[in-house]
């Protein structure tokens, strides 16, 4: 299994997963390899040091308890000390996912019975045309567009 290093053309990296470097090329040929943040898939592999799996080897001990103590508070946590950008962004999205009914092309229909009271009001998503989202701001009801990358459009594994 190789795991690769990747940058899309907006900046956005990520780690890629491919049985071989000849399975990456193949794949990035025919335009599957896609940033999960934006979807661009005019990817490019960084240059990355190799790992190597030292089942034997002991970690390090710490010698001051500082960093004992920021570890042990970010491993109690389950929240990484430091999230890139890309990260927090996906997280962000993910919760707004699954905080939220998907209404489809039925989204300013629902909007709008919401804000006249028609229905009962919830956190909903779903498709809007420019013209859809016009109006919507025109009545009074607010709406935000929220771009989600297409791996978050199909089932998470």
């Amino acid at each position: 299994m190789k795991v690769l290093d990747l940058r899309c053309t907006h900046g956005h990296g990520f780690e890629g997963w491919f049985a071989s470097s000849e399975d990456f090329e193949t794949q990035l040929a025919a335009g599957l390899v896609e940033c999960p943040v934006c979807g661009d898939t005019g990817i490019v592999k960084l240059l990355s040091a190799p790992r190597l799996n030292l089942g034997n080897a002991k970690a390090p001990q710490e010698t001051t308890a500082a960093p004992a103590v920021a570890a042990a508070s970010a491993a109690a946590s389950n929240v990484p000390a430091e999230l890139s950008p890309e990260a927090r962004w996906m997280r962000a999205v993910r919760e707004v996912l699954a905080k939220t009914e998907d209404v489809g092309d039925r989204f300013a229909d629902e909007a709008r019975k919401m804000h006249y009271g028609e229905t009962r009001e919830r956190g909903i998503r779903g498709q809007a045309t420019p013209e859809q989202t016009e109006a919507l701001l025109d009545e009074g009801i607010p709406v935000v567009a929220l771009p989600l990358p297409a791996a978050l459009k199909e089932t998470l594994q």
